[in-house]
C-alpha cells in the first residue's frame, strides 16, 4: 500500500508540475491560437493586472463592447500579467469578465508588445494587423474608444 501511495503522489506531482509549466510556457501560443481563431474579426487586445486601478473601470466597458459588437465581429482578448495567478483570480471575482483571458505571469507577451503602462490595449484589424494602441483607460474617452472600434468593424 505504501508503494502505491508513493506512485500516486509522484504521478500527481508530475501532473501538476506539467500543467503549471505548460500554462506559463504557452501563453504566447494561446494568444496566437486565439488570434488565428479570430482572423477576419476585429480584436480588442487588452493587457491588465490586478493592481491596476484603471483596469477595474475597463472591465465593465470591455464586457459591454463584447456583448454589443460580437455579432459584428468584435472579439475581446485580455492578457493578465500578474506574477501570482491568485491575485488575478481575486480581481476577476470583483470584476467579472465575459471574454478570453490569457495568463502571462512571466511577461512573455507583454515584452513583445513593449508595454508602456497599464492597461495597454491594441485594436487588431480584420487583416490581423495592429491598427491602434492606447495606454491607460479613461472614462471620458469611452465614446472615442467605441467609435474607433465601430470604424474598424465597418471595414471589410
Amino acid at each position: 500500500m505504501g508503494n502505491k501511495l508513493v506512485v500516486v503522489l509522484i504521478a500527481l506531482f508530475i501532473c501538476c508540475f506539467s500543467v503549471q509549466a505548460t500554462e506559463t510556457a504557452t501563453s504566447k501560443e494561446q494568444l496566437q491560437h486565439l488570434l488565428d481563431e479570430n482572423k477576419g474579426n476585429v480584436v480588442y487586445l487588452d493587457f491588465w493586472a490586478s493592481w491596476c486601478v484603471p483596469c477595474r473601470k475597463s472591465f465593465p466597458w470591455m464586457n459591454a463592447m463584447q456583448a454589443k459588437y460580437q455579432q459584428q465581429g468584435l472579439t475581446v482578448i485580455t492578457v493578465n500579467v500578474d506574477v501570482e495567478k491568485q491575485f488575478a483570480l481575486e480581481f476577476l471575482q470583483a470584476n467579472p469578465a465575459n471574454f478570453n483571458i490569457i495568463y502571462d505571469p512571466k511577461g512573455i507577451i507583454a515584452k513583445e508588445f513593449k508595454l508602456k503602462g497599464m492597461p495597454s490595449s491594441y485594436i487588431i484589424g480584420r487583416d490581423g494587423k495592429p491598427k491602434s494602441a492606447h495606454v491607460g483607460f479613461f472614462n471620458d474617452k469611452k465614446a472615442s474608444y467605441e467609435a474607433e472600434i465601430q470604424g474598424f468593424l465597418a471595414q471589410q
